[in-house]
């Protein structure tokens, strides 16, 4: 029992630290700003959903996936990179926020940024999928994969929840301080995207110069 209270407390903690809910507030928030709750809400459940599934996926898959293709995650942590730096060069020069989403064209809008950038590689990226992997690969009994699928359910519930109360904090920012969190936190995402891509690149030259 103490086993699976240690082995929970681990997967918790290390899914959320790594998904990271609270960081990716400001960037959903800023992607959102043109929509209503209701449309905002979707938007987060959606993105939570798309994140657990996909998560789910790589936990049950991903290895055997990973050798299959011989893809590695350090490729997964270069193309994040590269699609964190573009999105923090639009949220830099303040273009998320000016766009202006048509009635006609919401519901194509919401399930365009649910799924990418928010669920993935945002919500569910490199290292979370790394985790997954990794801690599924651990789980050598029945109750620790029931541990650790109890531990993803909890940190998404928790994400969705964070990210439906982005609301209350557009409103009480208004326009000008929604337009000044977006270029700050997009200056903060591009520096993200440089760790990300260069921790990926770093192994891959590091291989090839060993061999």
């Amino acid at each position: 029992m103490q086993e699976l209270i240690t082995f929970g407390i681990l997967s918790f903690t290390s899914f959320f630290t790594l998904i990271n809910p609270i960081g990716t507030m400001p960037v959903f928030m800023t992607m959102t700003a043109e929509l209503d709750n209701k449309q905002r809400t979707a938007t987060a459940k959606k993105a939570s959903i798309v994140a657990f599934f996909t998560i789910l996926f790589f936990a049950f898959s991903g290895q055997l996936l990973f050798n299959f293709f011989g893809i590695s995650v350090n490729s997964f942590r270069i193309v994040g990179g590269v699609i964190f730096f573009l999105m923090g060069m639009d949220m830099l020069q303040a273009r998320l926020g000016k766009v202006k989403v048509k009635e006609t064209e919401v519901k194509a809008y919401v399930n365009d940024i649910s799924i990418t950038p928010l669920a993935i590689p945002m919500i569910c990226g490199p290292g979370a999928i790394t985790n997954a992997i990794v801690l599924m690969e651990d789980s050598n009994t029945i109750p620790m994969k029931i541990t650790l699928l109890v531990s993803i359910t909890l940190v998404m519930i928790l994400t969705f929840i964070i990210l439906f109360s982005s609301s209350k904090i557009i409103k009480f920012l208004g326009e000008t301080g929604n337009n000044v969190l977006m270029r700050l936190m997009g200056l903060i995402v591009m520096v993200i995207a440089v760790e990300f891509f260069f921790s990926g690149l770093k192994p891959i030259i590091q291989d090839i110069i060993n061999n």
